[in-house]
């Protein structure tokens, strides 16, 4: 698979400076944490969940987690097992391509049950996603893990969520994160990503944001998440892949503010998709995946399809981050320095700058470099046509 695998190759070479590069769910964890982009998430408990997977996979989908935690009823868990059990082996006997495919359970111990009852279906499984996760919980999730992979003798990769109450409240966050730091260092080969539960950073407090605002308006969740890249997203090798939080909005809403997006980079037939994502408060989600971006974070957690490409076009490296990105980056300049940039706006000053520009080139290569005259625009245009 590859992000834009899905339009036709002719678009994509007009698009693409450097085009994304394809992978597996054998490709390298370094590879694959940072391709997760949109990943979509679907209520285990969908009778035409195959189907599913293999629609969102033609749009564009490249990870999905199907749910057997907060998006299901207490209830309904023993059916949505048996559902995914029926489910991952008609994917198997189809033979398609798929999407990487975790699972978010509620309890250390579905892990092995789901892996067995998978029987040959779970080598299609990527992993498992981990809710509320603290170091006294996530030790017993991780092992788990580690017991189910020496069993099915398949590579299985967890992605904890961020999300309880101890890591929101202030006299308990610090602890907190310093066990977290200190469950996934000891597993880190298995942690693919971290992901933040900001529905349940809300919820502690009462807090639902509105769609004309974004994570990191409430100032209580941009605390958290802050705190979070400060002690486990580092650039010192310390660090993991945190992916930003879910954007809860796919309906037309009441407005109180005015749209976020500019008119200029619409300008001409492109005006109709600018009305199009106001008008599905869009416009919100492409604020608040621009300062995820800009807060260290990397992919997002959503929960409809008409997300994931905007999440993906802004995901690309834009042809002046990619040459800023190869400057700082050349051999010649490894003693440090400063130059301006080939764009002749900007000071590059490259010990300061390499760890971005590192990882600039990781995300080029999994989401690809855009034309000079290519932005986030005629991406989105491109992918929607295709």
């Amino acid at each position: 698979m590859r992000h834009f695998g899905h339009i036709p190759p002719s678009v994509r070479e007009n698009l693409f400076h450097q085009e994304p590069v394809a992978f597996d769910a054998g490709s390298s964890a370094r590879t694959l944490s940072a391709a997760l982009g949109a990943t979509l998430y679907s209520p285990a408990t969908r009778p035409r969940l195959a189907g599913d997977v293999l629609k969102q996979a033609g749009r564009g989908v490249v990870s999905m987690v199907l749910c057997l935690e907060d998006s299901i009823d207490d209830a309904e868990v023993a059916g949505a097992e048996e559902n995914l059990v029926r489910q991952f082996a008609e994917l198997e006997a189809l033979g398609a391509e798929l999407p990487l495919l975790f699972v978010r359970v509620r309890e250390p111990g579905q892990i092995s049950d789901l892996v067995q009852r998978l029987g040959t279906s779970a080598r299609l499984l990527s992993g498992f996603v981990l809710p509320k996760f603290t170091e006294e919980r996530g030790v017993a999730f991780l092992e788990a893990l580690t017991a189910a992979e020496a069993v099915s003798g398949h590579r299985l990769f967890a992605m904890p969520v961020l999300e309880s109450p101890q890591l929101l409240h202030l006299e308990t966050r610090a602890e907190t994160l310093r066990g977290i730091a200190r469950t996934i260092d000891k597993y880190r080969e298995r942690v693919l990503a971290l992901r933040l539960g900001v529905t349940d950073f809300c919820s502690a407090y009462g807090l639902r944001r509105a769609p004309d605002m974004t994570a990191y308006d409430v100032q209580i969740v941009a605390g958290v998440i802050a705190d979070v890249v400060n002690v486990l997203g580092r650039s010192d090798g310390t660090g993991f892949t945190i992916t930003g939080p879910v954007w809860e909005y796919f309906r037309v809403q009441e407005r109180m503010f005015k749209p976020q997006l500019r008119r200029s980079p619409f300008v001409g037939q492109a005006e109709a998709l600018r009305a199009s994502l106001i008008e599905h408060d869009m416009d919100g989600l492409l604020r608040e995946i621009a300062l995820d971006r800009a807060n260290g974070l990397l992919g997002k957690t959503c929960i409809h399809p008409s997300h994931v490409l905007p999440v993906h076009a802004l995901s690309v490296v834009s042809h002046e981050e990619f040459s800023d990105a190869q400057d700082i980056l050349r051999p010649e300049r490894d003693g440090g320095g400063v130059m301006r940039s080939a764009y002749t706006n900007k000071m590059n000053e490259v010990k300061p700058h390499r760890a971005w520009a590192e990882r600039t080139l990781l995300r080029a290569e999994v989401f690809g470099v855009a034309r000079e005259d290519v932005g986030f625009v005629e991406l989105l245009t491109a992918g929607t046509a295709g």
